[in-house]
């Protein structure tokens, strides 16, 4: 699903549909409510937000991966496989499971550490810890209270903060802010904060500030003709980066969200690509996606979290790992 406008000017619309977000709310309290929550045996990092679309969520749960790691410990992912069939608990393997059975961020986050996904989050917590997990990781699932949390971040897109600050369907939020911000350790600042949020956050809880950064590699572009496509919460992103290290965006193409490609889908990209003599172009998530023929006729560039200053973070996480 593409987000309306009306999610980030507001309007008559989003005013009609506040009384179905005021359900929302109300769902989301009830179920917090009476929502028996399992306190796991080893911390539990969560990586969550408020808002539905891409925020840049899932770099940041591959930095954490990568940071517990160097720390020497022992962390598993533990996710819901948005957009896959599967319904766990079951361990992700690169070489046998494809997006469409376990979806696409599962698969980028099993190339850092253990992944396990699942719609029953204690389940898919217990399957992990059973096999040698001493910490968690926690992607999305900030909403969900079936599983405690020792730690939760909440990761937000600076450039466009909350939107309309409603909840869906008036707005893209999926709770009301203030009570979001309640339950959230940290704030995660990601871009260039145009909207001033950083000084508001900070009355609530600590604001973090980052960035996304395409890896070294991805300068082999600088000066080439591309044509790009994403389906990811805001593909304008990806083309603004790719502008940014200096790519010749030629042409590009917006997908919904965790959009399954088909063949069909892409062969008319190679097609574009090819006439225009410039090289097909896409982010890390939407290449688990592509068919695995077409995807090795597809340049893809990553890119990683970078942080103002890591410090507080990580003793923040360092705190938590001994508490």
């Amino acid at each position: 699903m593409r987000p309306p406008a009306f999610w980030l000017t507001g309007g008559p619309l989003a005013r009609l549909l506040e009384p179905v977000g005021a359900l929302v709310v109300v769902a989301g309290w009830l179920r917090r409510r009476f929502t028996t929550t399992w306190q796991a045996p080893v911390p539990v990092f969560c990586i969550g937000n408020l808002t539905v679309g891409g925020t840049g969520k899932t770099p940041v749960a591959l930095w954490l991966g990568r940071f517990l790691c160097a720390e020497g410990r022992h962390p598993a992912y533990v996710s819901r496989g948005y957009g896959g069939t599967a319904k766990g608990p079951l361990r992700v393997d690169v070489d046998r499971h494809g997006a469409d059975v376990v979806g696409d961020e599962p698969l980028l986050l099993a190339g850092v550490a253990p992944t396990w996904i699942g719609g029953d989050r204690v389940a898919v917590a217990r399957a992990a810890i059973a096999e040698g997990a001493d910490c968690l990781i926690l992607d999305d699932g900030f909403q969900n209270p079936a599983l405690g949390k020792t730690l939760s971040l909440i990761v937000v897109d600076a450039v466009v903060g909350f939107g309309n600050g409603k909840v869906i369907p008036a707005g893209p939020c999926r709770e009301l802010v203030r009570f979001g911000l309640r339950r959230a350790d940290a704030v995660v600042l990601i871009g260039d904060d145009r909207k001033n949020l950083a000084p508001r956050l900070s009355k609530w809880l600590p604001v973090l500030a980052a960035r996304l950064q395409p890896r070294a590699d991805a300068q082999r572009l600088a000066g080439r003709d591309v044509v790009a496509f994403a389906g990811i919460g805001r593909p304008e992103k990806f083309f603004q980066t790719l502008a940014d290290i200096g790519a010749q965006v030629v042409h590009r193409i917006a997908f919904d969200d965790h959009h399954p490609y088909l063949p069909a889908d892409i062969q008319p990209i190679l097609d574009e690509a090819y006439r225009r003599q410039a090289l097909p172009v896409t982010t890390e998530k939407d290449a688990m996606r592509l068919p695995p023929d077409q995807r090795q006729q597809v340049d893809v560039v990553a890119v990683d979290v970078v942080w103002t200053d890591p410090e507080p973070l990580i003793q923040m996480l360092r705190a938590a790992l001994v508490s």
